[in-house]
């Protein structure tokens, strides 16, 4: 047995619980992980809501959360290259909120010794899906990209990875993250009414192409407007908006190359986290109802004891 967040019936934050969870020992190519970090995203929120139900149902009792970190426990047959007591971060399909979890060895990689369990533990999913959209929208050097929600989880990770690249991002955000967004090297500006005209003023050579980390419509028609070429518009929101204007809707490509790949730029310097906010598990209630203010900066951390 192990401690997990579920939940019972979709609604709002308060249907999650803490509670013993039965656990399998692992198989083979299988590890068992002491979770000690798990990340919070939006997509948690619409899942326990039931917004997104028709692709992914929930299974009763659910259990939550996609990306996390900790330290193996134990190994099952056919593992190589990993051993009981190494540090690990990675992702699984709903698990992520407990104490314990078994994951393929194929979906985690080595923690950097100098990274926090925090950071370990909020990066895998909102990382990849970052550097997934990056790729699908053939960002690169001296281009200019427009990045919606900016200073959310994959919005800051994106800025990041996008200016590493050699891009030029512009990054919408309320002006309370303005100074946060330029540390990361974009250029901020704030959303509402005549946004179009603001990011016009900033990029009179126009914009090479989009990426919306926000449901709004108010993203979409900008984007539509702004990027010439709509298969240089891109979601990893939920909306229907996307369907309307005809953008294409991104889910993660994971790997352990691409995660690899993000804790190298992370050890180098290249790739920073930004955590507002950290919960224990029994506190996911209030980390739900954080998420879903939708004015995150950055991540919002689980730790587990």
């Amino acid at each position: 047995m192990t401690k997990a967040v579920v939940f019972e019936r979709y609604g709002a934050p308060d249907v999650l619980k803490t509670v013993d969870v039965d656990i399998q020992n692992p198989g083979h190519g299988e590890l068992m992980i002491a979770v000690a970090a798990a990340g919070v995203q939006p997509f948690d929120a619409l899942f326990r809501r039931g917004d997104v139900r028709q692709f992914a149902p929930a299974q009763f009792p659910q259990q939550l959360g996609n990306e996390f970190a900790g330290t193996v426990v134990d190994c099952g047959q056919g593992v190589d290259g990993i051993e009981v007591g190494d540090h690990v971060l990675g992702w699984a399909e709903q698990r992520c909120y407990a104490q314990h979890l078994v994951v393929d060895a194929t979906q985690v990689v080595a923690k950097p010794a100098e990274m926090p369990w925090q950071d370990a533990g909020v990066l895998s999913a909102s990382g990849q899906t970052a550097s997934t959209a990056l790729d699908i929208l053939g960002v690169g050097p001296g281009e200019t990209v427009l990045i919606h929600a900016a200073a959310g989880g994959v919005g800051s990770y994106a800025v990041q990875l996008a200016v590493a690249r050699g891009a030029n991002v512009i990054g919408t955000a309320r002006p309370a993250n303005h100074e946060y967004l330029s540390s990361l090297g974009a250029t901020p500006v704030a959303y509402g009414a005549g946004l179009i005209e603001r990011v016009r003023a900033l990029a009179p050579d126009g914009v090479d192409s989009a990426l919306i980390a926000v449901g709004t419509t108010e993203a979409f028609t900008a984007s539509v407007e702004l990027v010439p070429r709509s298969d240089h518009i891109a979601t990893v929101a939920y909306s229907s908006a996307a369907m309307k204007y005809g953008i294409r809707v991104i889910s993660t490509d994971r790997s352990q190359a691409r995660l690899r790949a993000l804790t190298e730029a992370y050890s180098s310097g290249a790739l920073a986290t930004e955590i507002q906010a950290v919960y224990d598990l029994d506190s996911a209630v209030a980390a739900h109802e954080a998420i879903e203010t939708g004015h995150v900066r950055g991540k919002l951390a689980l730790v587990v004891s």
